[in-house]
């Protein structure tokens, strides 16, 4: 029998960062996945010398696609609680630690930087304001009432996440955690946030683009604009 819970994290040229995460994931009792796509740097191989599961796809195909990739091998392997991070350092393990003290209370937990009591760190101006902007557009079209519903700090209930129809779930970039904001809302999935700080990378390249923010503006309205017509 598996543990109750298993941490995805997908990597993309994560060496300089994975190492430090895994070392604090492994203190807790919790399972680790490790969705590489094809890092020329040596990821998948630092995680298996660390003793951790990799899974690994050729080339990069997307976060989405990584995580879709993940949640459905847990769900096939019976785990009752699937969280996901990020692999730069920039979600906290003493976080995950008090999101898991709220496992029960809710079908989703989001870590969440802007809630009450969280903070980022070390971000630019920019950054911030691209956070807080995506969030306002999409709770302005959406009426998700999450107020940070593009974070990637998560744990899900294995039942919520089974509703959720994953194949069906398009977005690759960071738009993926509003689409998944937004269909867990639309299955009756109950949502708590909890507080975390958020560190900015420290070593390695961040994976944010243009296109990636210009993927959740265009799907972001398409679905304002369909919650206009009442589909």
């Amino acid at each position: 029998m598996p543990n109750p819970s298993i941490v995805v994290i997908p990597t993309y040229n994560e060496f300089e960062s994975i190492g430090s995460l895994l070392h604090e994931l492994k203190k807790l009792a919790v399972d680790i996945l490790i969705i590489d796509d094809g890092s020329p740097d040596g990821t998948a191989q630092l995680c298996r010398s660390l003793g951790v599961e990799v899974f690994s796809r050729s080339g990069k195909q997307g976060l989405g696609s990584a995580y879709r990739t993940g949640f459905a091998m847990a769900l096939e392997r019976g785990y009752s609680k699937i969280i996901q991070m990020d692999a730069d350092g920039s979600h906290q393990v003493g976080d995950l630690v008090v999101m898991m003290e709220s496992i029960g209370s809710s079908e989703l937990v989001i870590g969440s930087r802007w809630t009450k009591g969280g903070a980022t760190k070390n971000w630019s101006r920019f950054r911030e304001y691209l956070s807080r902007g995506a969030n306002f557009y999409a709770n302005a079209l959406l009426s998700l009432g999450v107020k940070d519903a593009t974070a990637g700090f998560r744990i899900y209930d294995a039942g919520l996440l089974g509703r959720m129809d994953l194949p069906s779930i398009k977005s690759e970039g960071y738009c993926f955690q509003i689409e998944m904001t937004r269909r867990a809302l639309s299955r009756a999935g109950t949502i708590r946030e909890v507080p975390i700080t958020f560190i900015e990378r420290v070593q390695g390249t961040s994976k944010m683009s243009i296109s990636i923010a210009g993927e959740a503006i265009f799907r972001i309205t398409m679905w304002g604009l369909l919650r206009l017509i009442g589909r």
